[in-house]
């Protein structure tokens, strides 16, 4: 039986992408080849227990929550992800998230499920690790975030959407202010005055006080 290492599972409200808001059944897969200085899961780079993908599945049927995430750690970096993902994604008639930080190849995601690829800014320090093909291999449904720590990196950020005119090979570009670091006020006067066709994400879990 095909197994996933498992940091945790957990039902909470979805705080980010444009499914912020729904009740969500969460797949924390463990492990992560980057060290972002920002991270809040740095518990998820640690080894976790294997767990069968017909167990996690009959989980998420069992917690009745509108969609499910598969996040990190990095999903991508497990054998068993795009098993589980599929498993998840047959069961039909919900949404299947995958959240990624796009240092691997992003076809791996099965058809029908949602990548939410997190492109790093120079204040991760992970900057260089995304795969620049996976631009290419964005989905129409797909969504591309930005976490941003400071106006640096809202600049970046800015020039990149422009220069690959992301808003039209994905469904949603998210801008979202590191928790603590970035204004949520100033990030929406600094798109309004460039005029940039993203979308403000703020971590609604943490406004709500929920994991």
């Amino acid at each position: 039986m095909a197994t996933v290492s498992v940091c945790e599972t957990f039902v909470s409200i979805q705080g980010e992408s444009t499914y912020a808001g729904l009740p969500c059944f969460f797949i924390r897969l463990a492990g992560c080849n980057l060290r972002c200085r920002y991270c809040d899961t740095t518990y998820a780079y640690n080894p976790g227990l294997e767990a069968p993908i017909p167990d996690l599945v009959n989980a998420y049927r069992d917690s009745r929550a509108a969609i499910v995430e598969i996040t990190g750690g990095e999903p991508l970096l497990q054998p068993g992800f795009r098993e589980l993902a599929t498993a998840l994604r047959d069961l039909g008639g919900k949404p299947v998230l995958v959240e990624t930080n796009g240092s691997r190849d992003i076809s791996a995601i099965p058809a029908g499920v949602v990548a939410i690829m997190d492109v790093k800014c120079p204040a991760s320090g992970e900057s260089e690790a995304m795969d620049p093909a996976n631009l290419r291999r964005l989905r129409p449904q797909d969504e591309v975030k930005f976490v941003l720590s400071d106006r640096k990196d809202y600049e970046w950020a800015r020039e990149f959407v422009r220069r690959h005119d992301l808003s039209r090979c994905c469904h949603a570009v998210l801008f979202s202010p590191v928790w603590g670091a970035v204004n949520a006020r100033e990030l929406g006067e600094w798109i309004l005055a460039d005029n940039l066709p993203v979308r403000v994400q703020v971590q609604l879990h943490k406004v709500m006080g929920m994991k």
